[in-house]
């Protein structure tokens, strides 16, 4: 059913196809994060494990949050693994070690490539699409990303 809130239906698509692409970010960082919860080892283990559960859980919100604004649009979202694949600039693949640190230097750069690709749609969504709502959805995961990062790079000092 057609979305009738003030803005034309290419600009919502154009929106909700965008807050794909999150999504399927989100996603693909949820489950890493969820992997270095399970992976982790090492004398922090227990420290690490509680910390990339914390992160996991409000990764998880996220991705709820972001799927249901697309919906919120009037369109349907992605909801399978080829299409995150699909869908994600991400790489599923660690880059680093098997260890803490690994997946703190990891998911921090994921974190990061996130909120660069978050800060360059605030304004497109606002301005070009009209869009004031998912301009100021995005800069609230925007926030949260950086206090998310914020919590890894405090790991690295």
């Amino acid at each position: 059913m057609e979305a009738k809130i003030g803005i034309k239906p290419d600009q919502l698509s154009a929106v909700a196809h965008s807050l794909n692409n999150i999504l399927a970010d989100e996603f693909v960082l949820y489950t890493k994060t969820r992997k270095a919860h399970w992976n982790v080892e090492g004398p922090d283990f227990y420290n690490k494990h509680k910390f990339f559960e914390e992160q996991y859980i409000q990764l998880e919100k996220i991705t709820d949050d972001v799927a249901e604004r697309i919906r919120t649009l009037g369109h349907y979202a992605p909801a399978t693994l080829k299409e995150f694949l699909e869908l994600t600039h991400l790489s599923e693949h660690s880059r680093e070690p098997n260890n803490s640190m690994g997946f703190i230097k990891d998911l921090l750069a994921d974190h990061e490539s996130i909120l660069i690709h978050l800060r360059e749609n605030i304004n497109g969504y606002g301005v070009a699409l009209h869009d004031m709502g998912s301009s100021d959805f995005i800069t609230g995961l925007m926030e949260t990303h950086e206090k998310m990062a914020w919590m890894l790079r405090a790991h690295l000092a």
